[in-house]
């Protein structure tokens, strides 16, 4: 069974720097897409960033030269360094992996917890 674990959350000063991290246990699986969604309150989840597995990335343009999206296949990883935080990067920050299994040769979304992002003014 796939399980996501984020961690890295927290509350920082508008300007400050945090690193989320979103780790997969289990075995017998490839990650394809990786991707980091937040989501505010009141407001809808949206993507943040997003990286394949060939390491190309794709950011919204609200992060665009703060926030840097990165994996590391062998350890099941995703990391977002995020710099320069801005009170309306508040929210839930949840992690999303595209997952094919090895012997199934079936593929699914699999979702972190989410993670407090807060960022005071």
């Amino acid at each position: 069974q796939v399980q996501l674990v984020e961690s890295g959350g927290g509350l920082v000063e508008a300007g400050g720097s945090l690193r989320l991290s979103c780790a997969a246990s289990g075995s017998a699986f490839i990650i394809n897409t990786m991707t980091w969604y937040r989501q505010a309150p009141g407001k809808q989840r949206e993507l943040v960033a997003q990286i394949t597995r060939g390491g190309s990335t794709n950011y919204a343009d609200s992060v665009k030269g703060r926030f840097t999206i990165s994996r590391d296949n062998a350890k099941k990883t995703m990391y977002m360094q995020m710099n320069s935080l801005k009170p309306e990067d508040t929210a839930i920050y949840y992690c999303n992996f595209a997952i094919t299994g090895i012997l199934t040769v079936k593929s699914r979304d699999y979702w972190g917890q989410g993670t407090q992002v807060t960022v005071s003014s």
